[in-house]
């Protein structure tokens, strides 16, 4: 079974957006190995667009010319990830990154590249084309990148087979794929697609949807063909949202088990948004950008680590690791805290609030 304890690593979003670098992530995962794999962080993922050559920060650049390969496959920016060069895609990388004892991850989106469609460029081992597969009505309302797939059209199998053949070829072992957590139910079949494709390419990979919130009536099919999968839209350094976490963790913490774990989304610590220059406006941010620190004060930072822990949700670190300060390090490597999530059972009263809950009593006489 894969995934049973609920995964630890790192992602690239927090940090840099869709603008991450290879010198990045390798510094990033060096870090990792040095002072938090012995307390069980080993996921190291490439978040949202190391395909898009001239991606410079959390925003998107709508219709820019990515990289692909003659199948219609997105393959990594060679600007932005050197050893791709020559068509070896991510396994140099992936490569390096298991010679550390660590994991390699990386983030897709649903569906194809609008390009692909649009050149009707043929799919690996199939009859049909990609222009046949694309659903150009079915197209991501935040990135622009995507055609939807039609589901129940033969070539839709063979494109998704198609891809994570390539990810196992490179060495993949997290898949974060991205806008269909939340996209119910004209999603559905796709989620079944993606999976079937995931445990049919022959390496064992971790499965990830995103983002959320997944819709709670769904979760009996969220567990039978996701790892994990996201129960709120992108989490930040607010109180509010870390408030309303509760919520969500009280409603989920009974879906949590081996193989199959509700995630509240990555841990926004240490050093964030570090794509921007100091003049930048901020972006869909506002002025937090300018901060490149997380908001959170470490009263904020143990109640949410504590929080996740119990949850038991998947524990995704967003800070660039090597500006950590000791506060940060120390939160990260807690491993008292750390123990609960392997350890913990369902974390819920039988009732809400406990019925053992009361007032303070008077000071008698």
């Amino acid at each position: 079974m894969l995934a049973k304890t609920p995964p630890m690593g790192w992602n690239s979003w927090d940090c840099y957006g869709a603008a991450v670098t290879e010198a990045q992530v390798r510094q990033n995962a060096e870090y990792m190995a040095e002072h938090l794999k012995d307390c069980g962080w080993e996921y190291v993922v490439v978040d949202i667009q190391w395909y898009q050559p001239t991606a410079t920060s959390h925003e998107y650049e709508p219709f820019s010319e990515e990289c692909m390969d003659e199948y219609g496959r997105f393959v990594p920016a060679v600007n932005r990830f050197p050893s791709a060069a020559g068509g070896a895609g991510f396994k140099p990388l992936a490569d390096w990154v298991h010679s550390l004892d660590l994991k390699f991850g990386i983030h897709i989106m649903r569906g194809m590249p609008r390009m692909a469609a649009h050149r009707r460029l043929p799919i690996l081992d199939s009859e049909y084309t990609c222009a046949q597969v694309a659903n150009p009505n079915s197209i991501c309302a935040w990135n622009p990148d995507m055609y939807g797939l039609r589901q129940d059209h033969p070539g839709a199998k063979d494109y998704y087979d198609s891809i994570f053949r390539l990810y196992a070829e490179w060495g993949v072992d997290f898949v974060k794929c991205d806008d269909i957590a939340r996209e119910y139910p004209h999603c559905e079949r796709e989620i079944e697609l993606i999976s079937e494709a995931c445990r049919g390419c022959g390496r064992d990979m971790v499965l990830s949807l995103s983002p959320g919130p997944a819709p709670l009536d769904r979760a009996e099919h969220l567990k039978k063909y996701a790892n994990m999968w996201r129960i709120t839209d992108d989490f930040w350094d607010e109180w509010r949202l870390l408030k309303g976490m509760f919520e969500r963790a009280e409603k989920w913490c009974v879906h949590a088990g081996p193989g199959h774990w509700p995630d509240a989304d990555m841990l926004p610590v240490g050093a964030l948004r570090q794509c921007y220059a100091e003049d930048d406006d901020g972006g869909f941010f506002g002025e937090r950008a300018h901060h490149g620190w997380t908001n959170f004060t470490e009263a904020e930072q143990r109640t949410m680590m504590t929080l996740w822990c119990m949850l038991r949700s998947p524990l995704m670190i967003g800070a660039e690791m090597t500006k950590n300060d000791d506060f940060t390090l120390s939160l990260l490597t807690n491993t008292a805290v750390l123990a609960i999530s392997p350890r913990a059972r369902t974390a819920r009263a039988a009732t809400w609030p406990p019925s053992t809950c009361r007032t303070r009593p008077e000071k008698s006489a």
